[in-house]
């Protein structure tokens, strides 16, 4: 069915179908909107957050609804997933319905016992969130956390995840920034030198909050986004639904709420028909959410092999495709990040 569904995601991607009859690969899931950090280059500076976690009602909905299609379900949001008491309930509803989870951390609450917890559950895949190799970088981007315990907390995990031959893979990311992107050699040296890291992510800032001026200029709209067909499709903690973590993030309306709607009359809402449509023949740059997006569009060669394989798969063969790419080693156009727009004067 998974098999399937990818397919006939692939075709409507192919041919510019505005109107899919599948539903999206992987889904972003916010089952928290608490965080304990302040960092600037995060959306909750600008968006106010409730201190609130998703219900079990709407949880369990989206999971049965998308059960028999999704693959992957990334339990993260603009909250620290470990602030939300059913994280590990919500795990183990997906891996009953066949889906693979994801979740990323800032380590603050990484302690042995949670360690150990994440290490007996069927979590397939965490982020280890560290953006910078020194402290004063680190504590100036993550605000409320201490450079030597998270990383302490980091490094503990990564052991415990090796010395258990645990399967779980590990990540540990960088967002690159202005006043890291310095670091990012010590960064990669440090974490691949540690048993128990799967792979070191350097990742490109993909918010306005650092570049307000960044997005996409007129004459990159020659491929279509590939969130529109593949998804993830972003679910906020009430339900709200949008047609990627980026919308929400640039002030766009919801498709709709689980609350109220089936998930396959969201996906296919007149408002998702038309951002197809115009993506589809070059003119994305006429969403105004798209327009002002910082998110590299990959280019179709990339997304066809995203809809070919296995969600899993996927995601662990993404950073090195990025790596790959930004060292030159394949052809930038295969995924190229957005440029500076110019303003007009």
């Amino acid at each position: 069915m998974k098999a399937w569904n990818r397919t006939k995601l692939l075709w409507g991607y192919l041919a510019r179908r505005s109107r899919l009859q599948a539903l999206p690969v992987e889904y972003i899931v916010e089952t928290t909107a608490k965080c304990n950090l302040y960092c600037p280059m995060c959306p909750r500076e600008t968006h106010k957050q409730p201190k609130a976690d998703m219900s079990e009602t709407v949880f369990e909905r989206l999971v049965r609804q998308a059960g028999r299609t999704a693959e992957h379900m990334m339990l993260i949001g603009l909250g620290e997933p470990f602030m939300d008491p059913r994280i590990f309930e919500r795990i183990e509803f997906c891996h009953e319905h066949s889906i693979s989870t994801l979740l990323s951390t800032n380590g603050t609450f990484l302690d042995e016992k949670t360690a150990a917890r994440i290490l007996d559950s069927p979590l397939e895949q965490i982020t280890l969130s560290f953006d910078g190799a020194r402290k004063e970088t680190f504590e100036f981007y993550r605000k409320g956390a201490k450079f030597e315990k998270v990383r302490d907390n980091f490094v503990r995990f990564a052991r415990m995840k090796h010395e258990r031959r645990s399967k779980l893979q590990v990540v540990v990311q960088m967002v690159r920034m202005e006043g890291n992107a310095a670091e990012a050699g010590d960064f990669v040296r440090f974490w691949s030198a540690l048993p128990g890291v799967d792979q070191v992510r350097i990742k490109e800032d993909e918010t306005n909050l650092m570049r307000p001026d960044a997005g996409h200029s007129s004459d990159e709209w020659k491929h279509p986004c590939h969130y529109l067909w593949r998804g993830p499709l972003y679910v906020k903690q009430n339900g709200d639904v949008y047609p990627c973590c980026q919308s929400y993030m640039l002030d766009g309306a919801p498709l709709g709420s689980l609350e109220q709607q089936p998930l396959t009359e969201i996906w296919n809402t007149d408002t998702m028909k038309q951002m197809r449509r115009l993506h589809a023949t070059g003119r994305g740059g006429e969403v105004d959410i798209c327009s002002r997006c910082c998110t590299t569009i990959p280019h179709p060669v990339l997304v066809t092999g995203s809809l070919l394989l296995h969600g899993r798969t996927v995601r662990r063969m993404l950073p090195v495709i990025e790596r790959l790419t930004y060292l030159s080693k394949l052809p930038g156009r295969l995924l190229r990040p957005p440029r500076r727009v110019e303003k007009q004067t």
